[in-house]
């Protein structure tokens, strides 16, 4: 054993082997996974949240979610993908509770502030799209948030969970469908 507590002979192991050992219990097993994992959640929540200081807090908040929900992840090789949707619905939630970033002296009296109703068309908007996200299956989400929210490429998102970028363009394509229609009264 090192001083790690035995974490090197696992270091080797399969993130669903890890994840399956993890979710029954196995501290040890989640330790790897998150040190095997952190810096790609931590460089996906700075892209999403644009401060690397809401990055790691963030992503601290959702892998205490990730360890009291591991039992309920349904393809643990697919853990990395599963750990970055929750990720990204941790840095949407941090988006919304943001205050607004202009100071009063920046802001004209009649300027570009929308109108109270505006404000509140605009937060029914952004409730009814999370909803509608938390809707959708795990892979469309999660494929939907690497394209949309974070920008990245077919090819980098089928590289990111596993697939051919073919597949990641079927996800997308019944993950956008899903949005548009259930979007439609928004429009």
């Amino acid at each position: 054993m090192d001083r790690r507590g035995g974490t090197d002979r696992l270091d080797a192991v399969e993130d669903g082997i890890l994840a399956r050992r993890a979710a029954d219990g196995d501290e040890r097993a989640f330790t790897v996974l998150v040190r095997r994992h952190s810096g790609y959640l931590i460089a996906f929540a700075t892209r999403l949240l644009g401060s690397r200081a809401d990055a790691d807090d963030c992503v601290q908040e959702s892998l205490i979610v990730a360890w009291r929900r591991l039992p309920e992840l349904r393809d643990p090789d697919r853990v990395r993908a599963w750990f970055s949707t929750i990720v990204a619905r941790k840095a949407t939630d941090r988006l919304r509770a943001r205050p607004p970033v202009a100071s009063l002296d920046d802001v004209e009296p009649e300027a570009t502030s929308p109108r109270p109703d505006e404000a509140a068309v605009a937060s029914s908007q952004l409730d009814m799209l999370r909803t509608v996200l938390d809707e959708l299956p795990a892979d469309q989400r999660t494929a939907w948030l690497l394209r949309e929210v974070s920008g990245y490429s077919y090819d980098e998102i089928a590289r990111e969970i596993g697939v051919s970028a073919t597949v990641v363009r079927g996800r997308l394509a019944r993950a956008r469908a899903t949005v548009f229609e259930r979007m439609q009264e928004w429009r």
